[in-house]
């Protein structure tokens, strides 16, 4: 499909250029967004992150806000506490290359420093006389009633606890996620018409078999309330904490003395915030223990640095085998070494114990935060019919006509994003069973750039570092949010250091003369003499076929997952013959 669009022309006043634009469901074109947008492609949702971090450098702040919302509705906590899969496979942080782009911060910046007078729109499709009860007002509930509402239908939110936002709301200190924030973005949820009924504990009040009665469909989206147990002998005993309710009652205003000396079992982001809330509430001496290595725990490299900071220890290659308690000296944990073993593909490692080598550690409190899993006794419900309870979960649906799952109490633990991505897919999961048809597609998106401004000397900038509070002011209080966030200035700053690798740069092989200028100029080897390129099962293209004879070479390519997007190639050009095309993954509306 192509369309034409009119710009402003900078460069003339008044003037207006005309600009073709295409739209593709091709397989290859899908392929090579997959490749070439490593960034959009790791994150669950698919944010536009060389959209946002562009627009950003633009200075416009709300467009960057909007460009966020369009796939994940909460950019404010998301720019503050997601687990940032993007980062990992940001081109910048590739080798020889330097760090990886702050894609998380700029994020927290898009919102931070948009206009107080922007506007935040929603394009609504008309009613559907539908109504879908959800279950759980966490990351996946919010957005599965955020995307039905959107669709059209009537959204009823049940949540167990005083205030809506699941683990956002309770399972997160703080001083890393501040509540104002969280409350703002919620309520830009619910004003779309979502009616929230929270302190309702579905299984008491109401039933399961009468939220199915009284709705359409019934979507649960409970998470991972409880947690998990290690299954060692003593750990039900005083002073014994599990990780998940350690964080609740503190979030809830419970008053709680951990003592002196805090020793916590588990390597997420659960027990680092246990560390760090240990410390907040007095503890001198915190220690995180874990069965494997540093670089296996499931948190970022900033986390592991805050709790260095924080004075938090962190000790590698021990479990725990068993906990003795008594009421006057407290808690005894016995430990186990591990050492680490590969699995036998080869592709991970495990922890395996060492015989004879335990050892005892005395502490004021232990907290097992080794994890949380589902809490969902209402489930326990007999169809008369069939006998069923629900029980095959399948592509969001299960053998109740009616009721689907999404979220963490389906795929266990997560993260916030991927949790996220999955309340959207099953909302739109649920808007099919009911029109019978798709509303959204996918497309990718190609639109000429023009000349490319983006310069070399981005490249070298180091990544921005983020201002924190000093570790003396921020321990002595629990609700103080350590990281303070970019400024107008940093946000630029790093902004510049993106690649921009939604933008494809291609030679034209009809106006090419084969000068190498282009090679010659190229920092990398991303500009190749080629004879093919393969085809994957899909249909996409695959790698390049590169050739060192000028007998077999059919062009000089760029290979797009190798480019820095420097635009030497392009400056240096004498026939004008290389392109640049912006390319990016949308989302379109359907017509009925």
């Amino acid at each position: 499909m192509r369309e034409k669009k009119l710009y402003l022309n900078d460069q003339t006043s008044g003037t207006l250029i005309e600009k073709d634009i295409y739209f593709s469901e091709d397989p290859r074109d899908f392929g090579y967004i997959a490749e070439n947008i490593p960034c959009q492609n790791a994150c669950p949702v698919h944010t536009n992150i060389p959209g946002y971090i562009r627009c950003i450098y633009e200075k416009r702040y709300g467009r960057a806000y909007e460009l966020n919302r369009m796939y994940n509705f909460l950019p404010g906590v998301l720019g503050r506490i997601c687990s940032r899969p993007c980062e990992s496979e940001c081109r910048h942080g590739e080798e020889g290359l330097g760090s990886s782009v702050a894609i998380c911060h700029l994020k927290r910046s898009a919102a931070l420093l948009k206009p107080d007078w922007h506007m935040i729109k929603e394009n609504f499709y008309a009613s559907s006389g539908k109504y879908v009860a959800i279950v759980g007002s966490g990351p996946a509930g919010l957005a599965a009633a955020h995307e039905l509402t959107i669709l059209g239908h009537k959204v009823i939110l049940y949540e167990a606890m005083e205030k809506p936002g699941g683990m956002l709301m309770y399972g997160i200190p703080e001083f890393r996620l501040p509540r104002d924030i969280l409350e703002e973005e919620i309520k830009q949820i619910l004003r779309l018409g979502i009616d929230l009924k929270t302190g309702v504990k579905i299984g008491d009040r109401i039933s399961l078999k009468s939220l199915l009665k009284d709705n359409d469909a019934v979507l649960i989206a409970a998470g991972c309330q409880a947690s998990s147990k290690i299954r060692i002998p003593g750990e039900e005993q005083k002073n014994i904490y599990k990780g998940l309710d350690f964080v609740k009652r503190i979030n809830c205003g419970e008053k709680i003395d951990p003592g002196k000396k805090v020793l916590i079992i588990g390597g997420g982001f659960t027990a680092i915030d246990c560390a760090r809330l240990s410390v907040r509430l007095g503890a001198g001496e915190v220690t995180v223990n874990i069965r494997k290595t540093r670089e296996y725990m499931r948190i970022n490299a900033d986390e592991k640095h805050e709790a260095a900071l924080e004075k938090i220890k962190i000790y590698s290659l021990v479990q725990p085998v068993e906990i003795n308690s008594d009421s006057k000296s407290g808690p005894t944990v016995t430990f186990q070494r591990t050492r680490l073993e590969y699995t036998p593909d080869g592709k991970g490692r495990v922890a395996v114990p060492i015989l004879k080598s335990e050892f005892k550690i005395k502490a004021d409190t232990v907290i097992l935060a080794t994890g949380q899993v589902p809490e969902m006794d209402f489930l326990k419900i007999q169809d008369k019919d069939n006998g069923q309870h629900g029980g095959t979960k399948k592509g969001y649906t299960t053998s109740i006509p009616g009721l689907y799952f999404a979220g963490d109490c389906v795929n266990g633990s997560t993260s916030v994003i991927t949790a996220i991505a999955d309340g959207k897919k099953a909302a739109r999961k649920i808007d099919e069973t009911f029109m019978n048809r798709k509303k959204i597609k996918s497309v990718i998106r190609f639109e000429e750039a023009g000349a490319n401004d983006r310069m070399h000397t981005f490249d070298f900038i180091p990544r921005v570092e983020m201002k924190t509070l000093p570790p003396l002011k921020r321990c002595n209080e629990l609700s103080e949010e350590v990281e303070l966030g970019y400024d107008a200035e940093a946000a630029h700053e790093e902004s510049k250091r993106c690649y921009l690798c939604n933008r494809m740069f291609q030679i034209d092989t009809d106006r090419c003369i084969y000068c190498f200028a282009c090679i010659d100029v190229a920092p990398r080897d991303c500009i190749k003499l080629v004879k093919g390129i393969t085809l994957k099962p899909d249909g996409s293209f695959g790698d390049l076929i590169e050739t060192g004879k000028w007998h077999k070479t059919s062009s000089i390519a760029i290979d797009n997952k190798r480019c820095i997007r420097c635009g030497q190639c392009y400056d240096v050009c004498p026939m004008k013959c290389i392109t640049i095309t912006k390319v990016e993954l949308i989302e379109q509306k359907l017509e009925a």
